[in-house]
């Protein structure tokens, strides 16, 4: 007897989400803490580009407008209105949507190359714009009136502990909602789009419907992650939405794999601890990573779960 896909998923998210939740039970570590509190923020991130990118073959230089977008919004209905730290995610996630729907209004028609540098241009447009509006964002110093009332449901967000706890469930449940999207009829309209664009039409598919619905949904997940890092902050920073950022994310999703769901996450998971580490050790950190990237490319020639993935294949009876 085999489970359905959609309950299989639901139970390995529960899972994961429990050893998660009971891991500061039996060890406490701030480094962990904080490790995985970022892996949240940017899991989201690079998985939500990964919809466009692995799921209807739409490269984004620019994704991380969303991110920063997320962030600032959150940051700025926090500081400036009465609202509940619920209601001011729910409304950051929907001035994210909304402008993800604006850019890729534009965006969405162009050719793979073109759409890749109009979204850069577009995410170096709203870059200038928090540099230059300082009276709203602070300019280069961001939004350092911290995040009050960081209470919810009764705990502390600012613990690290509570911070910790409320990221890992939030990571779990984005993750598994996007899992939800790929693995649905619309996931595989996407796939289609990006095996052969001609075909899906003549199938009936309305191309620009479809990639624009995708490209808000991943601006969407890409806010909910933002408002993390935000929260991770305490506040909001230029260098959340600059164009180093996207880069960071089309990184993760290189070194853990496109085709492969959690390849994002993996890729993140390494590219955090990578920058940990390395960070430690010599001030040279970028030439560190590019090497590190460099090897997976040119070694593997793919993600490292889409590279077991595919091995596993060929060694399967």
């Amino acid at each position: 007897m085999t489970l359905r896909p959609a309950l299989r998923d639901a139970l390995i998210a529960a899972v994961a989400l429990v050893v998660l939740l009971l891991i500061p039970a039996f060890h406490r570590s701030p480094a962990f803490e904080d490790y995985v509190i970022r892996v949240s923020a940017m899991a989201l991130f690079a998985t939500s580009l990964n919809l466009l990118v692995g799921g209807a073959g739409m490269v984004s230089f620019g994704h991380g407008m969303f991110y920063g977008l997320g962030a600032y919004a959150f940051a700025l209905l926090m500081q400036m209105t009465d609202l509940s730290l619920p209601v001011a995610a729910l409304a950051a996630i929907v001035i994210t949507a909304v402008g993800a729907l604006l850019v890729g209004a534009v965006c969405i028609r162009l050719g793979t190359i073109y759409f890749a540098f109009v979204t850069l241009a577009m995410q170096m447009l709203f870059y200038s714009i928090i540099i230059s509006w300082q009276s709203l964002t602070g300019g280069d110093q961001g939004l350092r009136g911290g995040i009050p009332r960081r209470e919810l449901f009764g705990f502390e967000l600012g613990s690290q502990l509570h911070l910790y706890q409320l990221c890992a469930v939030v990571m779990v449940l984005g993750l598994l909602a996007m899992r939800h999207i790929s693995a649905s009829p619309f996931g595989a309209t996407l796939r289609m789009i990006r095996d052969n664009e001609t075909r899906a039409g003549f199938l009936g598919v309305v191309l620009w419907r479809a990639r624009l619905t995708a490209f808000v949904l991943a601006g969407a997940f890409a806010g909910l992650g933002g408002v993390l890092a935000a929260l991770f902050v305490s506040g909001a920073y230029p260098e959340l939405a600059d164009w180093p950022n996207s880069g960071q994310a089309i990184f993760a999703v290189m070194l853990g794999g496109i085709d492969t769901f959690l390849g994002p996450l993996v890729g993140t998971m390494i590219l955090l601890a990578l920058n940990d580490v390395v960070t430690r050790v010599t001030e040279y950190h970028g030439l560190v990573l590019g090497l590190v990237i460099l090897a997976f490319a040119l070694g593997l020639r793919r993600g490292l779960l889409d590279f077991l993935r595919l091995r596993r294949k060929r060694t399967a009876p």
